[in-house]
């Protein structure tokens, strides 16, 4: 398996699921907005790790950063959409050029990510890190990011599942934080799992409610 790609690489999700994939033996490469971010991630990996700033909210700069990641990897067997804007703001908060911010990091680039790396892969996954699973007035713009990954995960479902590329999201319900119900390195194992299913047995979605890891 060439490797895999994180997405939104810091230091909750996104280095708890690279680790996951290094443990396994894969070379990862890091995406994330800060050098500094990035090198703190990749410290104590454990496998070949490459790391690439990128601005998942900006197309140019995300699609130049997969292709250095394909350059040094070759075609993933597995993809992880994790970057996400979250922040408080209720109804009437936002303006509509700060709600475009948000969808573009929470939704959009996702998009851009699978239809840019996807078709090349002959099969792997790519998977997204998904929440909210309630929409909350004062989460309203991560709430309809959220919503949006939801439709999103099904449409490249239909795109890209018959060529044998399992697409899914794992649902996490509440704030992340090593130690609690929503630690880092038990919800990694859901990106695992669904990365190894078998296809007769293949899952859209996983929800970590807290209340269970399984």
């Amino acid at each position: 398996m060439p490797g895999a790609i994180v997405i939104g690489a810091g230091p909750g999700i996104g280095r708890s699921v690279a680790r996951r994939f290094a443990s396994e033996g894969l070379p990862v490469a890091l995406l994330g907005r800060t050098a500094a971010t990035l090198e703190a991630v990749a410290a104590g990996i454990g496998t070949e790790t490459h790391t690439l700033t990128a601005d998942s909210g900006d197309e140019t700069s995300l699609r130049a950063a997969l292709d250095t990641a394909i350059e040094r990897l070759g075609t993933p067997d597995a993809v992880v959409y994790n970057a996400a804007i979250i922040q408080p703001d209720a109804p009437g908060d936002l303006s509509v050029d700060e709600h475009l911010a948000a969808w573009k990091v929470n939704v959009l680039g996702a998009l851009t990510a699978a239809t840019h790396v996807v078709p090349a892969m002959t099969g792997g996954s790519f998977l997204i890190t998904g929440g909210m699973p309630e929409p909350k007035a004062d989460y309203t713009s991560l709430s309809l990011g959220k919503a949006g990954v939801r439709t999103l995960v099904e449409l490249l479902d239909q795109r890209y599942g018959p060529s044998g590329v399992h697409v899914a999201s794992v649902t996490v319900a509440g704030p992340v934080a090593p130690g609690t119900a929503f630690d880092p390195d038990d919800i990694a194992e859901h990106y695992w799992h669904l990365h190894t299913q078998p296809r007769a047995e293949w899952a859209r979605e996983i929800l970590h409610s807290g209340l269970t890891t399984g």
